[in-house]
């Protein structure tokens, strides 16, 4: 028990199994021996095995229970197609080509369907066999029927998951540790000395909160993912969070206490911490939706102090305290936003149009906007649905061609053991051979001896609860093999049978590997990590044409293009590209990935922030050194972005070039502001750029805010 506690601390790989034991064999007993239905018991008992065992469904045992109801007439199609097109090998594997792709590629729509997918292929690879017996689709309908009902009831009442601890929850602890942090920053500059030290203690427990929010450290279920607004918004609000905490970390080292605007951009700072505290009391569920109306009117209060004050013979190094105060102020306030959104309340009109484009589409617009964006060979969804498929479909048509017995084991295989790498689908593949191997020897030991099916009957609850536990505690290979002792077990009760019956079994799972290793060689063997380069680099090389385009636009008057619009696209399939190379396992890299897109998606909203704000044409005295200025940044984007596409280890780790050294003009007057806005933000990305190196994201090292934030502790 100590054993079981060290490795299953909460019990629930025990809680599941013996869940779906007890309604797999419930549901296959009372079809077999009560009913006398040879024909629904199998598809009761597989049932169960497909929906609590192959598939995996996040949230509360409340919401399984809903999930597992609302997919019980997707059962029954998937149940009835598979009876209908195993009338022939050829519309088998059509079928096996067409339904594998779209159940997979449906992933694209979150976490749940993800979750699902294995279930369901599992349920239309059992009736599409022969023999073709479409009279008895009703008795497998019901079979289905049966093992669902009982499964949902038993997520209710048979020992319930203890409730995850809810993304909204972390987002909040997030939230409410960065509010301190500001606050404390706000303390400094207004003369408190012990603000510095407070913002000090408080910055590592800060950041620890917000990398609890790293899609490495949440299972893939548990992501917020999906097509909706309301997962949007809360990824939108995660990633703020982070923005700003790192903007935090940066204000600990500006200590100018000289800024011409020091106590309007502490009065400021004290409003964004005070509403970054409301919307963590909201997250948390002690308080009201936070509104946008104090930020807002803090925003404005602080651009009029600065425009009554003129800034002439200050150097712009003096005014970049303000401006990133002023950044932080935006940024929260779309944080704001984007917890509105989740609560489902109105934003304010003026809410940049770019970030938030989704806020008012329907739910059924955005999953198809979602499929539409992913229906690309460029996706990684895409590229996983169509190799999975395809394998399913090549394994059905050999399996017919070939008239393999209980043929579906070939199928099952592939589900088993192709991952998204050809790597990841080797490393699967031993353990599953060697458990399938020893499974089949002992099965055969079992019915050699011809034991009765009442002595089976007995034997199999016991099989079935070690193995479906044996998975997540022991590994792939006790599983396979315990699974064959189940397999075993069930059709010796439904039909006559013998040790051939393991014969098959090993013969059918090594054409399933064979397929399962071909076809992961040939269709993007590199899985996540080979997209994710080219993703990213594609990410970046489109934020570097934002930091050019933004910059003309500002200072040169001229006309506004479609790089905003290019990166956001660009950014959403490298976000895309970067939650499936989490599901794999990698070597160290060289780049950390998180750092790396927070550095695109900084250039996109910054962008989106400065042309929403800043008048255009009016920093013609100045467009020599900003264009020389973005010119440098956009060729630092550019140079990452190819390092990342030819996998250039060396350019990645080596250092950046200076900057250029640059003479700015002090006689600007009020523009002078908007110039230090727009230097503090190319200064900015110049930084995240210099971060994404030497530092995994998936080997669970800390993260280079985490290394600042941990020597500010110590010092």
């Amino acid at each position: 028990m100590r054993w079981l506690r060290r490795h299953d601390p909460d019990l629930v790989a025990v809680r599941r199994a013996a869940r779906v034991t007890l309604v797999a064999c419930l549901g296959f007993y009372f079809c077999r021996y009560v009913l006398g239905s040879a024909a629904m018991a199998p598809y009761a008992l597989f049932g169960a095995v497909a929906l609590g065992v192959l598939s995996q469904i996040p949230g509360s045992p409340r919401r399984r229970a809903r999930t597992l109801l609302a997919v019980l007439p997707v059962c029954w199609l998937l149940v009835t197609l598979g009876t209908m097109l195993s009338v022939s090998n050829w519309a088998a594997a059509a079928g096996m080509f067409v339904l594998g792709f779209a159940v997979t590629f449906a992933g694209v729509g979150g976490p749940r369907l993800v979750g699902l997918a294995a279930g369901m292929q599992l349920l239309y690879i059992l009736p599409c066999f022969p023999p073709y017996e479409p009279g008895e689709l009703g008795h497998r309908l019901a079979g289905v029927t049966l093992a669902v009902l009982l499964l949902a009831g038993a997520e209710l009442v048979l020992w319930p998951d203890p409730a995850p601890v809810a993304y909204r929850k972390k987002l909040g602890e997030a939230v409410g540790t960065l509010a301190q942090c500001l606050d404390a920053i706000a303390d400094a500059w207004s003369g408190d000395p012990s603000g510095r030290d407070r913002l000090a203690a408080l910055l590592p427990e800060a950041t620890d909160a917000a990398d609890a929010l790293r899609p490495s450290r949440l299972a893939p279920i548990d992501r917020p993912a999906s097509a909706g607004r309301r997962d949007r918004a809360l990824t939108s609000a995660a990633g703020t969070a982070r923005l700003v905490l790192g903007r935090a970390v940066d204000l600990y080292f500006l200590d100018d206490h000289d800024a011409s605007d020091l106590p309007a951009a502490a009065a400021l700072l004290r409003q964004t911490a005070s509403c970054a505290a409301a919307a963590a009391d909201w997250l948390q569920g002690e308080g009201e939706v936070p509104d946008t109306d104090r930020i807002a009117g803090a925003i404005d209060d602080f651009r009029a102090t600065r425009a009554a004050t003129a800034p002439d013979g200050l150097p712009p190094e003096r005014l970049a305290l303000g401006a990133l105060a002023l950044s932080l102020g935006e940024w929260t306030k779309h944080l704001v936003t984007a917890l509105r959104i989740v609560a489902g309340a109105p934003i304010p009109a003026s809410s940049p149009t770019g970030l938030f484009w989704y806020a008012y589409r329907r739910t059924p617009w955005l999953w198809l906007h979602r499929l539409r964006e992913h229906l690309t060979p460029r996706s990684v969804y895409f590229q996983g649905a169509l190799r999975l498929a395809a394998a399913l479909a090549v394994a059905r048509l050999l399996a017919g061609v070939l008239d393999l017995s209980h043929g579906f084991w070939v199928l099952l295989t592939i589900l088993t053991v192709l991952r998204t790498s050809a790597a990841e689908t080797r490393s699967a593949l031993r353990p599953a051979l060697i458990g399938t191997v020893l499974g089949s020897v002992a099965a055969a030991g079992l019915l050699v001896f011809g034991t009765e099916p009442t002595a089976y009957a007995i034997a199999l609850p016991f099989v079935m609860l070690v193995g479906f536990a044996a998975g997540p505690l022991l590994g792939l290979g006790w599983a396979q093999g315990l699974f064959t002792v189940v397999i075993a077990l069930v059709f010796a009760q439904v039909a006559p049978t013998d040790w051939h019956l393991a014969e098959a079994r090993i013969l059918d799972v090594a054409v399933g590997a064979a397929i399962g290793v071909l076809i992961g060689l040939f269709a993007w063997p590199r899985g996540g990590a080979g997209e994710l380069h080219r993703a990213t680099a594609n990410f970046l090389a489109a934020s570097a044409a934002v930091v050019r385009e933004t910059v003309s636009v500002l200072a040169d008057n001229a006309v506004r293009g479609d790089a905003l619009d290019r990166a956001r696209e660009t950014g959403r399939l490298a976000e895309a590209s970067f939650a499936l190379y989490q599901s794999e396992r990698h070597p160290a890299a060289a780049v950390d990935w998180q750092a790396t897109l927070v550095a695109g998606h900084h250039a996109v909203r910054g962008a989106e922030a400065l042309l929403r704000t800043c008048p255009t044409g009016r920093l013609l005295p100045c467009v020599t050194p900003l264009m020389v200025s973005s010119a440098d940044v956009a060729a630092r984007f550019d140079r990452v972005a190819e390092a990342l596409r030819e996998r250039d280890r060396a350019t990645l780790l080596g250092a950046a070039p200076d900057p250029p050294v640059l003479s700015w003009p002090t006689d600007l007057g009020p523009d002078l502001y908007h110039l230090a806005d727009l230097r503090v933000w190319l200064d900015g990305l110049r930084d995240d750029l210099g971060r994404i190196a030497g530092l995994p994201e998936h080997t669970g090292e800390v993260s280079d805010l985490r290394v600042r934030a941990a020597g500010l502790a110590s010092g």
